[in-house]
């Protein structure tokens, strides 16, 4: 699925990597613990989360990870835009729950990593 239809079916403010909305992504996961994404080794994985700090950037980074939505309303702070925006990462906000959108996207055809 392409990162823009993620986009349209969470309804998420897209505040950075605007110009990689046509990338693909075909697995989901869902965590606030870093460390196990971390142990995932799927590729082309959209992170849904609640933690917005730099460690989830930087978790993102290592891991390959091609969007983060941020969950439950949290907000993206300057210096994690930047680096979202330095590693060609999309970051997202979405007001949801990380349930929520767990659920929209599984039913819209994502696949879950386990």
């Amino acid at each position: 699925m392409k990162i823009k239809k993620i986009a349209e079916l969470l309804n998420t403010a897209i505040v950075s990597g605007e110009n990689f909305l046509d990338r693909e992504v075909e697995f989901a996961f869902a965590s606030d613990l870093m460390s196990d994404v971390l142990t995932v080794e799927k590729r082309n994985i959209v992170l849904l989360t609640g933690l917005a700090n730099i460690q989830t950037i930087r978790t993102a980074e290592m891991s390959d990870v091609q969007i983060v939505v941020l969950a439950r309303n949290k907000k993206a702070s300057p210096e994690m835009i930047k680096i979202a925006s330095d590693i060609d990462l999309v970051l997202m906000e979405y007001n949801g729950s990380l349930f929520k959108a767990s659920g929209i996207l599984f039913n819209a055809g994502i696949r879950p990593v386990f």
